[in-house]
């Protein structure tokens, strides 16, 4: 492992002198000093005072899937990129990015078989909402489609048409007024809704509201709907069964196309390739990103189906680095150890592991009102109260999140809720220490706290 710098507190200082910090509570920042990490093997991370954690969070973005100190994707992208490294972009491919798409249609759902690459998460996004509009209106029957539904507390990105269809994070608001046309509806939620309704009819109810609002909005000007096939605020918010294949029929009834934004959970990280797969729905569109390099170069990517890019004459959308080499070699090179080494099928079985673990580990904790999760994405939701289930409204997920840390685990607050995404390399072993330092973690806090 690396040894600390021995200029720890200049390097601080340069950080302080010369980095943003985004989404960083800047009061926090400077009490505790920024994190600063100088490297990692596996699983495990190492910062510049030296301390060694166990990673749940796969370098906190989720992005890191197949852990720190991976040689063969590295040596991938240095081999493409002194063979080829970028050609520009329009109708010019680095040969292995044609390649890459056809790998990837043939692991997507259904018909999807139309690659765009982009440079991540946000990119992709922005270009899934261009081509639904373009579509409708190259396909005859809306050329007035400028308006896309989104949900409560969903989350798409930080660029402004991303923005516009984002209610997660605090990151909307300040930046408004945004790309015209977005609406906003319930989506389903485990444990808690503003309702107060159970979960399956709850997501009745959020089906039944998406139609209403395509009526209110008029079909006619409704080119698609975007969500997250589990979204995260809030932890890990997996749809009861019967939420998806009603949303599926109320698009195709009316007309709209249906966007399943994977950034997250794309390329193994609830168990399957795509977790739009466990729900049995197939996306009109469908954009993905951070685990499709396993976090070794920026990459995402759009794809939708055949019949949707042939009704465009000219896709009205470039980014300057799509299909970049060195992202192209890093994809490829990913998705191969993945299917050579049955990461995902792993990944798939471990998450059930982990989550028995925590869920026995944290059975009876007075503060812990929901224990869930899909494969190697999992989540706490913690409430001051079983009976009402009151959510904290002070700082104590965080608390939790910050007495891991203490041990030696790295988690994350989200809301209401504390989430472990860890690499799906992680072995068995390293699950548990998690789920021991989780439980002592939530004792801990809950003791100190004065519950009992």
């Amino acid at each position: 492992m690396n040894k600390p710098p021995e200029n720890i507190e200049a390097i601080n200082q340069a950080a302080f002198e010369h980095c943003i910090f985004p989404l960083a509570e800047m009061d926090a920042v400077r009490r505790d000093g920024p994190h600063i990490w100088v490297g990692g093997q596996g699983v495990e991370l190492t910062d510049n005072n030296g301390r060694t954690f166990l990673d749940m969070m796969s370098s906190h973005t989720r992005a890191n899937s197949l852990g720190y100190g991976n040689e063969e994707i590295p040596r991938a992208i240095y081999d493409q990129l002194v063979k080829l490294h970028y050609v520009g972009t329009v109708d010019n491919f680095v040969e292995p990015a044609v390649a890459l798409a056809e790998t990837i249609a043939g692991l997507a759902p259904g018909r999807l078989s139309n690659v765009m690459f982009v440079s991540g998460g946000s990119e992709a996004v922005e270009t899934a909402l261009k081509l639904a509009k373009q579509y409708q209106i190259d396909k005859g029957g809306k050329p007035r489609a400028y308006k896309v539904i989104s949900r409560w507390n969903a989350y798409h990105g930080s660029t402004m048409g991303a923005l516009s269809v984002t209610d997660w994070l605090g990151t909307r608001h300040v930046s408004e007024p945004g790309v015209p046309g977005t609406s906003l509806i319930p989506g389903p939620t485990r444990y808690r809704n503003p309702f107060g309704m159970e979960d399956e009819p709850y997501a009745d109810f959020c089906a039944a509201y998406l139609e209403q609002q395509i009526i209110h909005e008029g079909p006619e000007n409704v080119a698609a709907f975007i969500a997250e096939p589990i979204m995260q605020a809030h932890g890990v918010q997996i749809p009861p069964p019967n939420y998806f294949p009603k949303i599926r029929e109320i698009c195709d009834r009316h007309g709209v196309l249906l966007i399943i934004d994977e950034v997250i959970t794309g390329f193994g990280r609830t168990g399957a390739w795509f977790a739009s797969e466990h729900f049995g729905v197939e996306g009109d569109i469908m954009t993905m990103a951070k685990a499709m390099t396993a976090g070794y170069f920026p990459m995402g990517a759009a794809i939708t189906r055949k019949e949707i890019i042939e009704t465009i004459p000219m896709f009205r959308h470039v980014h300057t680095f799509s299909g970049h080499g060195g992202g192209v070699a890093a994809a490829t090179t990913n998705i191969a150890i993945c299917q050579r080494d049955d990461v995902i099928a792993n990944a798939r079985d471990n998450g059930r592991y982990f989550l028995d673990a925590l869920q026995s580990a944290l059975a009876g904790s007075p503060i812990v009102g929901d224990v869930r999760g899909l494969g190697m994405w999992l989540a706490i939701e913690f409430t001051a109260d079983k009976a009402t289930r009151q959510p904290f409204a002070d700082d104590t997920v965080k608390a939790v999140v910050q007495r891991m840390k203490d041990m030696g685990v790295l988690s994350s607050a989200i809301g209401n809720a504390m989430e472990m995404a860890p690499p799906l390399i992680t072995a068995r072993d390293q699950l548990d220490r998690a789920a021991e330092v989780t439980a002592e973690a939530v004792r801990d806090i809950a003791r100190a706290r004065g519950f009992t």
